[in-house]
């Protein structure tokens, strides 16, 4: 910061002045960012999106609440901009690239093997989730914002968790896994959750955010209640008897234990471990059975380890029969019915998902995103470390997160679903609120430096 750098250092009134006229000058900046009814709606469509009010509420149906939250929040946006008179959208290298993306994806449309159900895919699905991760790009534009996002996400995984554990302990099975010999649970009433698997996938997104909370926060009585929350969304993870569940939310683990000690924070690592160790005897004995099947895939009654690792050696031959033009945005279950068979199943993969649809140029582009919005997060994290504050924690979050996410896509078929885009948008968030607080503190500094 110049401001603070410019003073004389050995004047500790002209230190403090120099770093109070700092963050004035950053808090000028930050604390008008615009757009209040913009970002409520966007708040709105998310707990819309993961908690779908209206499957138990049936009334609620008919209004879409959902289409019209997301409407609302762009509409709010651009109306507020254009008032301003300031810029519709900011601009940056994982914007680009995720426009890249989506016109790869609309050149494929013409060329797939069912050009209408690729058309209705770009335009019902992808393109909505794109939008959304550009919202989130642009109203989520303070720290405070951000912090009430992951809030929002770490309330949200509470009913999620909440539901899964009642399904168990209830018994609430799914019929198709009680007739081949495993138990799963019955999801959560939403589009995004309604698998166990999906609901899996939703929980290990969210428990980095609700660590990060935990450790930004400074009041006990808060810190309490966000270890529960914690402690409540892995309880949720291991109730769906997810295996990609288990090694995604294993790994986000790790990795978060690997940060605490390398920040000289042992003492939270340790506890983390002591809390590990004393909740093994709460797991049932099914679980681990059902985990011994990752090592041992012959051994899964229900067969579904089995059919999904030949769906991939199926899908990887195809992907080197046809590396530039795929079967078509999400049109990978055609292409492997044309191949081994029809079954409807999509691959279980999201890197051979892009990769049938898109053909390679289309995994390397999301590659590519998925590169730039985790070096962006990871660039924010080494800037803060120096002073761990709230952004730090944050960034560390969102960090672990895309990481997971990573490791879970090798299971999942949610390519163009929010999963993926939902860090990845809040990792560009995170990466402008900070660059905008760095060019606040530099302007702020100067003008409080010796003339």
């Amino acid at each position: 910061m110049d401001g603070v750098e410019n003073v004389q250092w050995w004047r500790p009134d002209a230190l403090a002045e120099g770093i109070a006229r700092s963050e004035s000058a950053a808090g000028k900046v930050l604390r008008k960012p615009g757009g209040a009814a913009s970002f409520g709606a966007l708040v709105a469509f998310t707990i819309v999106l993961f908690l779908s009010p209206q499957s138990f509420f049936p009334a609620l149906a008919r209004w879409r609440i959902a289409l019209l939250a997301a409407v609302a929040s762009v509409g709010l946006h651009v109306f507020g901009k254009l008032v301003r008179r300031e810029p519709i959208s900011i601009w940056t290298r994982e914007m680009a690239i995720a426009a890249c993306l989506a016109l790869w994806a609309g050149v494929s449309v013409p060329l797939s093997t069912w050009p209408g159900g690729s058309a209705s895919y770009l335009v019902g699905l992808f393109l909505r989730t794109l939008m959304i991760a550009w919202l989130l790009c642009n109203v989520v534009n303070t720290a405070a914002r951000m912090r009430k996002v992951a809030w929002a996400l770490a309330l949200i995984g509470v009913p999620l968790s909440v539901t899964a554990v009642k399904n168990y302990l209830s018994g609430d099975f799914l019929p198709a896994g009680s007739l081949a010999g495993m138990q799963r649970i019955a999801g959560y009433q939403a589009p995004l959750t309604a698998n166990p698997n999906d609901l899996a996938l939703a929980l290990n997104l969210i428990v980095p955010f609700t660590a990060a909370l935990f450790f930004l926060s400074r009041r006990s009585w808060v810190r309490v209640l966000l270890l529960a929350m914690i402690l409540l969304e892995a309880a949720g993870v291991i109730a769906t008897f997810s295996r990609a569940g288990f090694l995604t939310l294993a790994t986000a683990g790790v990795l978060s234990l690997g940060k605490l000690m390398r920040r000289r924070q042992g003492r939270w690592a340790l506890a983390a471990l002591a809390l590990f160790l004393l909740s093994l005897p709460l797991i049932p004995s099914s679980y681990w059975k059902r985990l011994a099947t990752i090592t041992d895939i012959r051994s899964d009654r229900t067969g579904s380890a089995q059919a999904r690792w030949q769906d991939m050696a199926v899908a990887g031959r195809y992907v080197l029969a046809h590396p530039v033009v795929g079967a078509g945005l999400g049109m990978n279950a055609l292409a492997l019915n044309e191949t081994r068979g029809s079954t409807w199943i999509m691959v279980h993969n999201v890197y051979l998902e892009y990769a049938m649809d898109l053909g390679l140029p289309g995994l390397a582009l999301f590659l590519a995103l998925f590169a730039t919005c985790l070096g962006s997060v990871r660039s924010v994290a080494r800037s803060t470390r120096s002073t761990p504050g709230e952004i730090f924690h944050l960034s560390e979050g969102i960090e672990i997160s895309l990481l997971a996410f990573a490791l879970a896509a090798c299971f999942h078929p949610v390519a163009y679903q929010f999963y993926f885009y939902y860090p990845a948008g809040l990792a560009v968030a995170l990466k402008t609120i900070h660059d905008r607080s760095l060019h606040a503190e530099e302007g702020g500094g100067a003008a409080g430096g010796p003339r």
